[in-house]
């Protein structure tokens, strides 16, 4: 069954930020707009100027969009009525300035951020509930 860009979404956020409150929910989407929009590098090769589904099904990239040994994916995930409401509110052009215009975001099961997201393209921008978010380097620019 093909969900819809808005579905798809919703999964996403609760899938990976479902725990995360509001604020960590709308950070993950954040992300997902910012691949989406971004002028350069590789997410703007795959959003093709706006293609949400691409960003979010772009090989590698969610953990939640693994099936092979994670039960915890988006295929398992039944979205309410706040994860929809968290995907329109970023579909319609919203992002969260606590993220700015960070392109990643890893959880490091530990207190403290690394300082670079783990191949460069990212440096250290802000912590969000569990969360580490990393805004684009230099070097994701040659991506």
């Amino acid at each position: 069954m093909a969900f819809t860009v808005r579905e798809l979404f919703a999964r996403l956020i609760q899938c990976e930020a479902g725990g995360e409150g509001l604020e960590g929910m709308r950070a993950v989407a954040s992300v997902v707009m910012n691949r989406v929009y971004v002028p350069y590098g590789e997410f703007s090769r795959v959003s093709k100027g706006g293609d949400v589904r691409a960003i979010i099904t772009q090989p590698y990239q969610f953990s939640c969009l693994k099936t092979q040994n994670n039960t915890q994916n988006i295929y398992n995930m039944n979205p309410t009525d706040i994860h929809y409401e968290v995907a329109d509110w970023a579909l319609s052009g919203n992002t969260s300035e606590s993220v700015g215009n960070s392109l990643f975001f890893l959880n490091p099961f530990s207190n403290n951020c690394p300082n670079f997201f783990p191949s460069k393209v990212g440096i250290i921008y802000n912590r969000v509930g569990k969360h580490c978010f990393y805004a684009p380097t230099e070097e994701y620019k040659k991506t």
